[in-house]
Parts: structure tokens; C-alpha cells; sequence
């Protein structure tokens, strides 16, 4: 008898590459090993080699030719080609069935499911949410194609009639209460995995194996997932939603341990916690810090394990980052704020994440020297812009001197925000999405788009503007170092707000300040340009080819331009007429020495030898107190001090700005050590 003909399955979840290193596709192998264990028909299915990373459509349409089925994980950074690879697929072969499932199909007839089924006749059906069950349904109902016996499964009946089988049903009351309904209609219960062990990993199973196998040459980045849901409700995020509220985690020992062990076998150098709350389960998630970092000191590997913290748990956090700083595992601490605007962090269900947690973290981890940075997000609901530059200015006078991101505000097809569009006023566009840093070599064939907040009925356009050029010119000059010396100095000594100090610089007069004004209209001209759908980061083919932040392109353009010296005569004098203005006396000499050390501390490219700086004043005491957000009082004397500028060097304006800008970026590592050699005065 002739051995039955498989059916052929072909899985596609694209993710994009991280300095030339590419993401085991983790949510393909959770389908395949949960199917593999519970689908009772698996071994009638052939799986082929999944498409992971981007490539030609061609390339990939020719791969997955003679594939019965073909499902495609879908989020922002893949949704695109992943539809127009879908799209040729049926065109070559409309027999082939197409599945599409991820957090980026709508989870509801309101949210667009019916109108992405019919925009995109292609995808024969679409699954919203947890997709284990689902999926491993749908290949057990394959032959006879009974969809309707499947849950969480949206499709067009014959191509005409919207069928969803959770249609009408509340995710809120499903969860909560687990009402069974209907058998031939699905529910949200039976496409849940309760307990998280019944998904065998793919790790332990051998299901990457192949595929590495296959990509001897290739750079592995893991996926880590220790547990599931967020008992939090932020609205921008897709894990605000009801549905995923539930916390699971997974064996510890005899799983999680395992995993990393697997990594370490495998020599994956870098390892991303895709869990939302990493130190929520505070003494199992420091053990698993403890085993990553034991794994590495005993053999190399992984080398970063890089998570996103809780949100309410300062100890827990403190004690997990700690490790991983002191490891080598993580080189910064991400302290995610989004916003200090007490009615904005109401309006997207964020009032119950206490700040003062962040701040009381921010202290610690500064004071032992453990870099920190903060997010904060543009565009939220509620958020002016002068409650904006003032919860920028708390945070930097709270201690956040290495980076503040200033992301913009991204609407998600499936986060509760959607909902708040009209209530708002949000305006949105569609941009380009672009990676920071990012090579221009790399030009995509199929571009991914996301949907930014570029205005609201508290932030109109032209606030909007103002406040995206504010970000520019607050990392231009604070966090990447310009002027962040004489900056601490005029805020713990004279008490002017960080934000009027870089509110004042976005504003020179160009007739007086030609320099500062031409900054200043470069940031609000792109910023200007995200607003009518531009790319959110600036392209140089001068500087590497890449994709740069418009602040960092900024600075290297007057560096690389000799146009430092009078960024600084131009700076000096806005700082003194600040001054001034506030009938300040007796700060002109301390003032220069801050600008004069400032200037003197940047790390610069052709430097050969070290420099000893005469000082008159306590400036070096002044900075570093500020730094975590302390005060001492201006002391003349004599303050010499020693600077090292030959421990690192770079010749050429290419290799500074690649090694000093680019990645320096987090970190804020821009400006050289220096060590005080006299260290007396007195009181002024």
C-alpha cells in the first residue's frame, strides 16, 4: 500500500535583523511543538524550513510553491511583506490556503477583522489572539474544512458571509467567568492555554535544529519567554487588552533552566525576555537572572540577556538589574516613564504604575554607577506642551543624564487606543518604518508602515511640532553632552528648569545666533517632515549610509564642519543672557570654566595626547553631584584636573562618529574621564 501524501504546511514569521544577527522564529516553533504533541492528525502534515527573515518576495514565494497551507505570524515589522508574499503566493497557486495569524490581525469585527478579510482576498483565514489552539484545531478540521469547529477563526463563508467563531462574545466575561457557549462556534476558553506547560518548547524538542542546521553561517539572537499576560491595562500597549490579562509562567527548573542551557550549548550570544513584567515573580525571576549569569561565567554564552522590567517592584528590580549590569549580561537599565503628566497616565490606564518607583531606581542605580534610560511617549492623549517639557525637565532634574527616548506615539490595530482616536482628537498618519541606525544600503522592497500620533485636541500640530523639536534639542544638548556641565550647573545652582534652557536654544534668533537658529530649524523641519509622513529618523549617505537621529546627526555635522568653537560662543552667550535675565551676579567666571570644561570633555577623534585643565572653580564637584541629583555648594580655589584622551582613539570622522555617536547612543558615553589632580578652595 502507497504511503499516504502529506500535507504540506509552509510557516513564515519575518523579524528584522539586529546588527547582522537574526531571531529564532519563536512563535512558529510554539505552533509546531504545541500541534506536535495535541494535534491528533500531525503526522499527516510535512513542515518545510520557515522563512524567518526578510528576503526578495520572489525568493520567498518560489520556497513556499507547493505548499498545501501556508501560515504567517504577523506584527508592524512584517505585516507588509507578509501580505504581499501571501498575495503572489495565490497567484501563483489559488488552490494554496493562506492563514494569518499574530497581534497584528484585528482581534474584532470593530477593530477592522471583517475589512482586512475583505481588503485582502488572499488570506483565505485569519486568527486573532493565542494562537496554540487555534492553530492546532485548524489542522485537525483541515480535511473536512469545518472552520466553524475551530476557534478564534475569522473567514469569508464561500467569500461572502463574515464568519468569526468568538463573534459576539465578551473577551472580559470569557475570561473572568470561562463560560463554555457552543461547541460548533469556538470560544475564547477553549483557545487559551491555561497552564503554559502544555506547550512543549521548541528549544528542548529539537524544533530549531533543523533550521540552524541549515544556517551554519547564520547569528542566532533567542527569544526567552517565561510566563504570559500583563495584569496592566496601558492603552497604547497590545497587551492592555482584557484577553491577556492571565499570568502563566513555566516550569522553572525543569524548562527555563533547561532553555538556557540550550542557549549556552548553543553558543546564542544574545537572548531577548519577551516577557512584559521580567521581575514580577521576584525571587524566580532573580534566579533565572542568577542562572543566565552563571551560564555565562562558566561558558561564555549568552552574552546579553536583555529583559523589560516590571512596572511596581522596585527591590525586585533593582536586585535583578543589578545582577545582569554586574554580569555583563545587560549594559543599561530601561526605566519606562512614558509620561510625568498625571491626567495623560489616567487617560491611558497608567495612574496605578507608581513613578516614584522609577525615580527611587533612577537614584540607585545612579549612584552606584549603573547607566540608566528613560522612555517617555509623544502624542499621549491629555499631554500639552508645556506639561510635556515640564515632566522632561523633572526627569532630568530626578537624575536622567544619559538618554531620554522620545518615542512617538504608534497606534496598534489591536491596543485599546484605537478607541480613543475620536475622544482625543488624535490625529494620525502613516509613516515608513525605519530602524535607528539603520543602513541605506539595505533598501527594502516591500516598505513596512505604522500609524503616529502627530497631534491631538491638547497638543495640536503646531504644539506638536514645538514638542518633537524640543526632544531634538534636549538630547542635542544634554544627553549627547554638548552642554550638559554648564546645563546642571545653571539648574542646581540658579534653578532654571532644563526645559527653558533647551526651549530658549530651539528658539535663537538667527541674525545673533546663526548656528543655533540653523539646529534649531533642522529640528523642526523634520519634524515637520514625520508630520506629513516622513521617516522618523534623518538619512546620510555621508556619515556611514545609515539612518541617524536628527540630534546626533546634529552634532556630527558641526563637529565634522569646525563649527564647535562657535556652537560654544553662541551657546555661552544664551546661557549668560539666561542668567541676566534672572538677576543672577557673580556667575560669569564659573559659568565659563563649566562651558570651558565642557568643551574640553567631549571625546573628539585625532586626539594624541592627554590635557590638564587649570580650573578655578568646583565645576567637576558641581557636575557630578548633579548627577544624581544632589547639590554642592560653588567653591574657588584650585580644581586642576587631568584628561584622558588617549585611552581611546579614532582617525578619522567615519570611525568617531560610528563609535562614539552611534554607540554611544544609549549610554551617553560622549565625553572622556577625567581626574582631578588639586582639589582645595573655599566656600564663595
Amino acid at each position: 500500500m502507497a504511503d499516504k501524501k502529506k500535507i504540506k504546511v509552509g510557516m513564515v514569521q519575518i523579524n528584522n535583523s539586529f546588527d547582522r544577527q537574526n531571531y529564532l522564529p519563536l512563535s512558529l516553533g510554539f505552533l509546531h511543538s504545541y500541534a506536535q504533541k495535541h494535534a491528533k492528525n500531525f503526522d499527516d502534515f510535512e513542515f518545510s524550513m520557515p522563512i524567518y527573515k526578510r528576503i526578495q518576495v520572489d525568493k520567498a514565494v518560489e520556497s513556499l510553491l507547493g505548499s498545501d497551507i501556508v501560515a504567517f505570524s504577523s506584527y508592524v515589522w512584517n505585516f507588509e511583506i507578509s501580505k504581499e508574499i501571501a498575495r503572489r503566493l495565490k497567484q501563483e497557486d489559488k488552490d494554496t490556503l493562506i492563514l494569518f495569524g499574530g497581534c497584528h490581525v484585528p482581534d474584532t469585527r470593530e477593530k477592522g477583522l471583517e475589512k482586512f478579510l475583505r481588503e485582502n482576498p488572499f488570506i483565505d483565514l485569519a486568527s486573532p489572539g493565542e494562537g496554540e489552539k487555534p492553530f492546532t484545531s485548524f489542522l485537525e478540521n483541515y480535511p473536512e474544512r469545518n472552520w466553524k469547529d475551530v476557534p478564534s477563526l475569522a473567514f469569508l463563508d464561500e467569500g461572502k458571509n463574515f464568519v468569526y467563531t468568538n463573534e459576539g462574545l465578551s473577551m472580559r466575561d470569557l475570561v473572568k467567568k470561562k463560560k463554555e457557549i457552543d461547541p460548533t462556534m469556538g470560544s475564547l476558553t477553549k483557545q487559551r492555554v491555561e497552564d503554559l506547560n502544555e506547550i512543549p518548547s521548541p528549544f528542548l524538542t529539537g524544533y530549531f535544529e533543523k533550521l540552524m542546521n541549515a544556517n551554519p553561517g547564520e547569528n542566532w539572537i533567542g527569544l526567552f519567554e517565561t510566563n504570559r499576560g500583563c495584569p496592566f491595562s496601558c492603552r497604547f500597549c497590545d497587551w492592555g487588552i482584557d484577553a491577556k490579562k492571565r499570568m502563566a509562567d513555566y516550569d522553572l527548573e525543569g524548562r527555563l533552566f533547561s532553555e538556557i542551557d540550550w542557549f549556552s550549548e548553543k553558543k546564542v550570544s544574545f537572548v531577548y525576555c519577551c516577557d512584559a513584567n521580567f521581575g514580577m515573580y521576584k525571587n524566580r525571576d532573580l534566579s533565572i537572572a542568577q542562572k543566565f549569569a552563571e551560564n555565562k561565567k562558566k561558558f561564555g554564552f549568552p552574552e546579553r540577556f536583555s529583559v523589560q522590567n516590571t512596572k511596581n517592584s522596585s527591590d525586585s528590580s533593582y536586585n535583578i538589574q543589578k545582577v545582569l549590569v554586574e554580569s555583563g549580561l545587560d549594559k543599561g537599565v530601561l526605566l519606562a516613564f512614558q509620561s510625568l503628566h498625571e491626567e495623560s497616565l489616567e487617560a491611558v490606564k497608567r495612574s496605578n504604575i507608581d513613578i516614584e518607583t522609577f525615580f527611587d531606581l533612577q537614584r540607585r542605580f545612579t549612584s552606584e554607577g549603573i547607566t540608566t534610560f528613560s522612555d517617555i511617549i509623544l502624542g499621549l492623549p491629555c499631554e500639552t506642551y508645556q506639561t510635556f517639557i515640564d515632566g522632561v525637565s523633572t526627569l532630568i532634574e530626578k537624575g536622567q543624564h544619559n538618554r531620554i527616548q522620545f518615542n512617538n506615539l504608534s497606534i496598534l490595530p489591536n491596543a485599546p487606543m484605537i478607541e480613543d482616536i475620536k475622544k482625543y482628537g488624535l490625529e494620525v498618519v502613516d509613516t515608513r518604518i525605519i530602524n535607528i541606525h539603520g543602513s541605506l544600503a539595505e533598501t527594502e522592497e516591500i516598505e513596512e508602515k505604522q500609524r503616529l500620533v502627530i497631534g491631538s485636541n491638547t497638543m495640536p500640530k503646531e504644539d506638536w511640532t514645538r514638542a518633537r523639536a524640543f526632544g531634538y534639542m534636549t538630547a542635542f544638548l544634554h544627553f549627547d553632552k554638548l552642554l550638559q556641565i554648564p546645563n546642571i550647573l545653571l539648574n542646581t545652582q540658579y534653578g532654571i528648569k532644563y526645559g527653558d534652557i533647551a526651549d530658549r536654544f530651539l528658539h535663537a534668533i538667527p541674525a545673533e545666533k546663526p548656528i543655533l537658529s540653523k539646529i534649531g530649524q533642522f529640528f523642526f523641519d523634520k519634524a515637520k517632515d514625520i508630520q506629513n509622513g516622513g521617516a522618523e529618523y534623518c538619512e546620510s549617505k555621508k556619515w556611514l549610509n545609515i539612518w541617524w537621529p536628527a540630534d546626533e546627526l546634529a552634532y556630527i555635522n558641526i563637529a565634522a564642519e569646525d563649527k564647535l568653537n562657535n556652537f560654544y560662543t553662541e551657546a555661552h552667550n544664551t546661557l549668560d543672557k539666561m542668567l541676566e535675565e534672572k538677576n543672577h551676579e557673580g556667575y560669569k567666571e564659573v559659568l565659563s570654566e563649566a562651558i570651558l570644561l565642557n568643551r574640553n570633555l567631549l571625546k573628539m577623534p585625532f586626539q594624541k595626547e592627554d590635557l590638564t585643565l587649570y580650573l578655578k572653580y568646583n565645576v567637576i564637584d558641581i557636575y557630578k553631584a548633579g548627577l544624581i541629583a544632589e547639590k554642592v555648594s560653588i567653591q574657588r580655589g584650585n580644581y586642576s584636573c587631568i584628561i584622558n584622551r588617549t585611552s581611546d582613539k579614532w582617525d578619522s570622522w567615519e570611525d568617531w562618529s560610528r563609535r562614539v555617536v552611534w554607540w554611544g547612543n544609549k549610554k551617553g558615553d560622549y565625553i572622556y574621564s577625567c581626574n582631578q589632580i588639586s582639589k582645595e578652595g573655599e566656600k564663595c
